[in-house]
């Protein structure tokens, strides 16, 4: 089962969009070419993949500024660049403001990883109109991911049935058929995307993103990236110093963890996520329907999740809401402050018997619309995550481990320790221990955290810092709550990252915004 936490919320977009005639899978090849001097070939964009999720093509944004899309020709291999190339979905929107004041295009990706941002940019795109006056916006669907050359695994048939497995087996019997289970998925995927899984590293993405400012046109990358996509950005920054412009890091992924403590982090994250959710609720002048106290909040959920383990209740017909879908739901529900109101009527829901709200929010965070296709986001987190850590992670180990990971979180403490066998039977060794985003030379990069941030805890930003080294990042901290800093909306975080992105003001080490 995929790790619910390393799913970006941009599982969270309904909203959708896509690409023209894209070379999508691998195939062709440009062997006397040179790929930074191609030319790409703008069109309107139609409606999304199901890969990206399906839905309708975008909305031009509130100025009346359309969308455009195209394809980036990249190797297959990055070892062998005059070798087979793969196509990488691109979207943009072209700066509305003055062309004398355009400082270039500023590229996004919103994280995962798996988020398809040819879907998730239009979605948010209104939230970016100040950037968007200096700067063309632009996002991507990575390699593996929406319409760039996908990963592929199960049907979706077989993808609800995944979802609907027991996540957190208790005895031999049901650790048996979760790890068979895990297996088999693996094994898919190796099968109907051979060709892919040895090429979707992190590392690969960034070389994809310097190929593609040298094609839009800059000397300099201008870069936003949000979870994962901090991750991404980092290792940018390792592998190009010198080509770095601007760049924020927005919900920091802590680059010096291995994945059991990233695991064990947002196990922490989450727990901390879900009591701010029971204070806020039982603090209102209104009665909390959920619970009369902060701990009777806590007490119902756990309550209602060892019941859904016995008997599930009716979700999205035909299928059940299960503990799994229920855990799924309500860590989705806690990425964002304003997702708790229908965490809170979903709860009231599930307590009489309905888990159809609950069930939705699960949905979301595994990509599936409500046509009951599935996106392939589980699909490329897994595979580049896998790609990317070296570790793996035994049944035996996890065991070992609970008892740690309960300690953090009596409620999702199970969930994510057993998340971590993703990878064990993998077709593709993982590259290293952990990123390297050691970037000496680089230009600053503006790095945020978020003190209430359950995916991403907020030490990852000081950690991140420290690990791009002196004087390359700087720290902004969000006293706040969700998965983000800048799409809070809060004035403070977004006027310092606007007056960075658009004017150079670097702010001062350690400014806070509450």
């Amino acid at each position: 089962m995929a790790n619910p936490s390393r799913l970006r919320a941009a599982a969270l977009a309904t909203t959708a969009v896509l690409l023209s005639a894209v070379l999508a899978g691998c195939g062709g090849s440009l062997k006397d070419g040179d790929l930074t001097m191609q030319k790409l070939d703008w069109k309107d964009c139609p409606a999304p993949s199901e890969a990206e999720g399906g839905g309708s093509a975008p909305s031009p944004l509130p100025n009346g500024t359309k969308w455009q899309c195209a394809t980036m020709k990249a190797p297959l291999d990055w070892s062998r660049p005059k070798g087979d190339t793969i196509g990488i979905a691109l979207i943009r929107a072209q700066a509305s403001g003055p062309a004398d004041r355009r400082i270039g295009s500023l590229v996004f990706n919103f994280g995962g990883p798996g988020g398809s941002g040819v879907t998730t940019l239009p979605a948010f795109g209104s939230d970016y109109a100040a950037l968007g006056t200096r700067y063309d916006l632009v996002s991507f669907d990575p390699r593996g991911v929406g319409r760039s050359a996908p990963v592929e695994c199960e049907s979706d048939a077989q993808l609800d049935d995944y979802f609907q497995q027991d996540a957190t087996p208790d005895d031999s019997a049901e650790r048996a058929q979760f790890l068979t289970r895990t297996k088999q998925f693996n094994a898919a995927c190796e099968k109907n995307s051979k060709k892919i899984l040895p090429h979707v590293r992190t590392t690969d993405v960034a070389r994809d993103m310097d190929l593609m400012r040298q094609v839009l046109g800059d000397d300099k990358l201008y870069y936003f990236g949000i979870s994962y996509g901090t991750e991404l950005g980092g290792v940018y920054a390792h592998l190009f110093p010198r080509h770095v412009g601007r760049a924020v890091l927005d919900a920091v992924v802590d680059p010096t963890q291995t994945p059991e403590q990233g695991a064990l982090g947002q196990a922490e994250g989450f727990q901390l996520a879900l009591d701010n959710f029971a204070k806020d609720c039982t603090s209102k002048t209104t009665e909390c329907p959920i619970g009369s106290t902060e701990q009777e909040v806590k007490d119902r959920i756990a309550k209602l999740l060892t019941d859904l383990e016995k008997k599930p209740i009716p979700g999205v017909f035909p299928r059940q809401l299960t503990q799994t879908a229920a855990t799924n739901g309500i860590a989705q529900a806690l990425y964002s402050k304003d997702f708790w109101e229908y965490l809170t009527e979903g709860l009231e829901q599930a307590y009489d018997g309905d888990g159809q709200i609950l069930m939705l929010l699960s949905d979301s965070m595994n990509g599936r619309s409500e046509n009951g296709e599935y996106s392939n986001l589980t699909a490329a987190n897994i595979a580049i995550n896998c790609s990317d850590e070296k570790q793996r992670y035994t049944a035996d180990y996890v065991q070992q481990k609970q008892p740690e990971f309960r300690a953090a979180s009596p409620l999702f403490g199970d969930y994510l320790a057993w998340g971590m066998v993703s990878c064990t039977d993998w077709a593709v060794p993982g590259a290293a221990d952990h990123p390297d985003v050691s970037a000496p030379g680089s230009a600053p990069l503006l790095v945020i955290g978020n003190t209430g941030d359950p995916a991403t805890p907020y030490q990852g930003a000081k950690k991140m810092v420290e690990a791009l080294g002196e004087g390359v990042g700087v720290e902004l901290t969000y006293k706040g709550q969700g998965h983000g800093a800048y799409d809070s909306k809060n004035k403070c975080v977004q006027g310092t990252v606007n007056a960075y992105l658009l004017d150079g003001k670097v702010p001062k080490a350690g400014t806070v915004c509450s």
